[in-house]
């Protein structure tokens, strides 16, 4: 299987592809901060439609509970962007596709929506796994929002490939 040349692919994908199509199994992405484009990444590798089964983007909140299962509450409670919520999305996503694994993100890319407690650059990524408990972690990445995005994408696709990778 041949990389894409375009300079959406992140260059992890070709390696997350082989660790897919070796177990047969698809991935779905649910996306708040990003938009988009870890699907995007995904699908800019030839032959994706081989491993990726869908994307969300679920930029709203009431995307995230209509689409994903999220309940309201819970973001009333934590927020959009937080564990708990990141969790949900990711549990959701892989609810309602037909895939076996799953990523989702949330966060705050700037240059505006920060907070004391939520600045700018942080981001929770969750990952989900057919069969084991979901598993979130939360970053807080360095520069413009395109910056915070990019390392959002980079970040979620290398929790995937580590999630598939036998130990």
């Amino acid at each position: 299987m041949g990389a894409d040349t375009s300079t959406n692919t992140d260059p992890g994908v070709p390696a997350l592809a082989e660790l897919l199509l070796a177990r047969g199994w698809r991935l779905a992405t649910a996306e708040s901060c990003t938009g988009g484009l870890i699907a995007a990444s995904c699908t800019a590798l030839s032959g994706s439609s081989a491993w990726f089964e869908r994307g969300f983007v679920t930029y709203s909140n009431e995307a995230k509970t209509e689409l994903l299962g999220v309940p309201a509450e819970l973001i009333a409670q934590h927020g959009a962007v937080s564990e708990p919520v990141a969790l949900a999305m990711a549990e959701g996503a892989l609810r309602h596709a037909h895939a076996e694994v799953a990523v989702a993100v949330t966060g705050i890319a700037g240059p505006a929506g920060g907070s004391p407690d939520k600045p700018v650059g942080t981001v929770w990524i969750a990952w989900a796994v057919q069969g084991a408990p979901a598993h979130a972690v939360c970053h807080h990445f360095d520069g413009d929002r395109a910056q915070v995005r990019e390392a959002t994408v980079r970040d979620a696709l290398a929790g995937v490939r580590r999630r598939l990778t036998p130990l």
